[in-house]
C-alpha cells in the first residue's frame, strides 16, 4: 500500500482542476462556489417556473424536457451573472465560449 497523499504532494482535486482551468488554487474555490450558486439558483426557480407553466398541475414528460431544453441558455446567463459578482467573469466568459464551440461543433 501507498503511502501517497494526494493534496499532500500537490496532485490532489484543487490543484488537477487549478492545472486543468489554469487558474491558482484558491480561485478553484471561487470557481466552484459560482458553479454551486448558479446551480442552487436554477433550482430554486424551477419549481415556481414549472408551477406556472402547467397552472399548478404535474408537469407532463414533454414539459419537463422543454425546460431543462430551455433552461440551459439562462443557466448560461447567471453563471456569468455570478462570475461577475464573484470577480470571475473572464473566466466564465472564455468557459462559455469553450462550451459554445462545443455544442456547436466548432473548434
Amino acid at each position: 500500500m501507498s503511502d501517497h497523499h494526494p493534496t499532500s504532494t500537490g496532485n490532489g482535486w484543487m490543484d488537477r482542476l487549478a492545472q486543468r482551468w489554469g487558474v491558482s488554487p484558491s480561485r478553484v474555490l471561487v470557481i466552484l462556489l459560482v458553479f454551486a450558486c448558479t446551480g442552487t439558483t436554477v433550482l430554486l426557480i424551477k419549481r415556481p417556473i414549472l408551477t406556472w407553466v402547467t397552472g399548478g398541475a404535474e408537469p407532463s414528460l414533454w414539459v419537463s424536457v422543454v425546460y431543462y431544453i430551455l433552461i440551459l441558455p439562462f443557466y448560461n446567463l447567471i453563471l456569468l451573472i455570478y462570475g461577475a459578482l464573484f470577480g470571475q467573469f473572464s473566466f466564465f466568459w472564455n468557459f462559455e465560449k469553450r462550451f459554445l464551440r462545443r455544442i456547436t461543433g466548432r473548434s
